[in-house]
């Protein structure tokens, strides 16, 4: 067959090092590597490493710690398949029908799975029309293994914004953050015209100061200290009042500048907070919390100073370029000669400082994520002695920001210099035409005198707005990141005209739902009606579906196919507030804000008395312990509420929902993490929670859903059995089979001992 190309260019990825050789010691000379993997599972779901390696016109495949190698030559007849389940991916070789071989992997491992099948499909389509140009991007993750996108050098998966145009002009979207101000800017412009125009004024004074004091002066005449006093006390009035106006002009745009950066946050976090939980999914909180405060810091450091700085400069060169022409035009001329190199060099490293600060913006926030990831999570750090690891971690990507500043100093470093350059070349030309100019007598010494001056003001003002390049390809990138928030549409959109809902009865009807994690299929054609009022069990293995359906129920994610119904009406007509005040949901790890146990248990309810908290507290069978902190009520409970056991953090948790008083109410395993007395205590609280609501709960001990009205059966995200305990366990199917594996894993436990007493208990 013919082999396969790339752009007119021969495949040469990189293998890893542990059987690199080996593979490529398999090859024909012509034959290319167009993909590889490692799967990480054996058939017995043990991590292990094996390898698969594509190429133009064969797959080998090399066991898990083995060191021979399998290979089969494709034909129109083979094909390569994928699937996952409960969190293992299974790849399958097959020939018209019979299977040949199968790799077991990670679901972290699927972008690089998704390369090796899609590489798989080009070479299948090269074998149906070999004459076809099929290309391969050759360019792919070192750590993920995903090919890189067309022109690009980052990668889709690892990175968490691909590197795109990034335009100076998004600084302009700011304009509707400024808009609320226009007064006040206005009211800048016309403080910061003024305040240039004062500045100029010094320099003007210099003219008559040379040539009608000091030049008659050395010629024999007298001073007239009339005319002096009356030109210096111009400049000193000037001087004060472009000082004045300079101070006003600041203090004003500043002061709007602030509330445009904060009106950006508060903007920037309410529509985070009406995206849906996948998008959360995708992102890293220390990424979403350098978008939000450092980048929006440096937006608003750009508008209260250097775009102040900016419009100051553009004034100033404009302003002093007028005044030259109308002393000179062809000394003002001069002063134009080095204009169009810097020009030139600003259009050359603008792209460059652009994308340089893109990923200096991307590696703080990977340097912030592993802070976001370290310091929640220390207990953990602690509890494994990785106090290094995380530390090298760090150091990593401190080294990582540390590279990508260097590159843009490297360009920034040459760029600053050679303006300062430029200028002292132009001050350079003008000094000799203007010394060529009075030794003519074309104009005087204080002409030249003036000159000088408003070109040094000149000079100095082009190279600081030269130096502003900098700092608005830093806000440039800083506006794209968070643009790239508030341009984000949520996948579970707010209805445009809702159906009013004030209080729900709680009767849910499900009806032929799908539901797909990207390309994974969680539930297929799922169907249930859940009476208002009634109990209903969800069981099923780990990954069987059972947190997708609720997630559905709550609508943190839209069903992809099907619709549920609640109270007849379906859940998309509703807004999303009015229909999840009406649920209480209570997680197995309960999250506590940091504050009083008061806020806590009132979060979904701020307006609730202390007699209504007291009562809420009772009836989760919090009460008696919140008396026994110090402060009772106002107790703060620590970072996520670590001041407290978890079973105190799950009953404010139950507290929590018994407050807002909900009609449908959601129990994730709300008991399995805890010790047997507190989940009595626990399950004690849970019966006055669930009295009069309709109650959907997924429990890992099955013993504690006795209570439920039905037991909803899921497997592969489907519904395999419905039906109370007795009549699901007189059938002995998956429920009988989940039931008696689980009191055998009971049975199985040694019984305790009594400390100190060497017996069984």
């Amino acid at each position: 067959m013919t082999p396969l190309s790339t752009a007119e260019s021969p495949l040469n990825l990189t293998l890893p090092s542990g059987w690199s050789s080996a593979a490529r010691a398999l090859l024909e000379p012509d034959e290319q590597v167009l993909a590889w993997l490692e799967p990480d599972l054996d058939e017995k779901l043990y991590f292990t490493t094996g390898a698969i390696v594509l190429t133009s016109r064969r797959l080998l495949s090399r066991a898990p710690n083995g060191v021979d190698w399998l290979t089969w030559n494709i034909s129109a007849g083979h094909t390569l398949q994928h699937r996952d389940h409960a969190g293992v991916g299974t790849i399958e070789l097959f020939k018209e029908g019979h299977r040949l071989a199968a790799w077991r992997h990670t679901l972290g491992m699927a972008p690089a799975v998704s390369r090796l099948t899609d590489s798989f499909g080009f070479v299948q389509q090269k074998l149906v029309n070999p004459d076809a140009a099929v290309v391969v991007d050759a360019a792919s993750c070192p750590t993920c293994g995903t090919p890189y996108a067309p022109d690009q050098d980052e990668c889709a998966v690892c990175d968490d914004d691909p590197v795109g145009p990034t335009d100076t002009w998004a600084l302009l979207r700011l304009a509707r953050f400024a808009a609320p101000y226009r007064g006040a800017l206005i009211v800048g412009l016309i403080l910061t015209l003024l305040s240039t125009a004062a500045t100029l004024v010094p320099p003007y004074l210099t003219m008559p100061l040379m040539d009608d004091v000091l030049i008659p002066f050395q010629n024999g005449k007298p001073i007239d200290y009339d005319l002096v006093a009356f030109y210096l006390t111009g400049v000193v009035v000037a001087a004060l009042l472009a000082w004045l106006l300079g101070w006003a002009r600041t203090y004003l745009l500043a002061w709007v500048s602030e509330r445009i950066g904060a009106d950006l946050r508060t903007t920037t976090f309410r529509h985070l907070q009406t995206l849906s939980l996948q998008y959360f999914g995708g992102k890293r909180t220390g990424d979403l919390m350098a978008r939000i405060g450092a980048e929006t810091d440096r937006i608003n450091l750009f508008l209260s100073l250097h775009l102040l700085d900016f419009l100051n400069d553009v004034l100033m060169i404009v302003m002093t370029a007028v005044i030259l022409i109308s002393i000179d035009p062809w000394l003002a001329m001069t002063t134009l000669i080095p204009l169009p190199l810097i020009i030139w060099l600003i259009h050359l490293v603008r792209d460059r400082l652009r994308f340089g600060f893109e990923k200096v913006d991307r590696s703080w926030s990977e340097l912030t994520n592993v802070l976001a990831d370290t310091i929640p999570g220390i207990r953990v750090v602690k509890a494994f002695a990785q106090e290094n690891r995380e530390v090298g971690r760090f150091r990593e990507a401190n080294d990582r920001y540390l590279t990508v500043n260097d590159r843009i100093n490297k360009v920034w470093a040459l760029f600053a210099p050679t303006v300062t350059l430029l200028t002292e070349v132009g001050l350079l030309v003008v000094w000799i035409f203007g010394i060529s100019q009075v030794a003519s007598s074309a104009i005087t010494v204080g002409v030249l005198a003036a000159f000088l001056a408003y070109i040094a003001r000149f000079y100095t003002r082009l190279d600081s707005m030269s130096r502003i390049v900098s700092h608005t390809q830093q806000a440039a990138a800083g506006a794209k990141r968070i643009f790239d928030i508030l341009d984000h549409v949520s996948s579970v959109p707010d209805a445009q005209r809702p159906v009013p809902l004030e209080r729900m009865e709680g009767k849910i009807e499900i009806r032929n739902i799908g539901f797909r994690y990207g390309s994974r299929s969680v539930l297929k054609n799922v169907s249930l009606d859940i009476g208002a009022g009634e109990m209903i069990g969800l069981v099923g293995h780990s990954g069987s579906g059972k947190s997708s359906l609720v997630n559905l129920i709550c609508r943190f994610y839209d069903v992809t196919e099907g619709g549920i119904r609640v109270d007849g009406v379906d859940i998309r007509s509703y807004s999303l507030n009015s229909y999840r005040r009406n649920i209480g949901l209570v997680l197995q790890e309960p999250f506590l804000f940091f504050g009083t146990i008061a806020e806590n248990i009132a979060y979904g309810k701020p307006e609730a008395s202390r007699e209504e908290i007291i009562a809420a507290a009772r009836a989760a069978r919090a009460h008696d312990f919140i008396l026994r902190l110090p402060q009772g009520y106002d107790s703060l409970v620590g970072e996520r509420g670590q001041a407290l056991s978890g079973g105190e953090r799950q009953r404010i948790s139950i507290a929590r929902a018994l407050l807002i008083d909900p009609r449908i109410l959601i129990l994730d395993e709300a008991t399995s993490s805890v010790d047997t007395t507190t989940e009595m205590e626990i399950q004690e609280a849970l019966d006055n929670l669930i009295q009069g609501r309709t109650t959907i709960a997924i429990a890992h001990r099955l013993s504690t859903l006795r209570k439920a009205d039905r037991l909803v059966v899921l497997d592969r995200g489907a519904i395999v059995e419905i039906g109370n305990h007795e009549d699901l366990m007189a059938r002995g199917g998956a429920y009988y089979d989940l039931y008696e594996a689980q009191t055998r894993q009971v049975d199985a436990e040694p019984p305790l001992e009594s400390p100190g007493s060497g017996g069984k208990v």
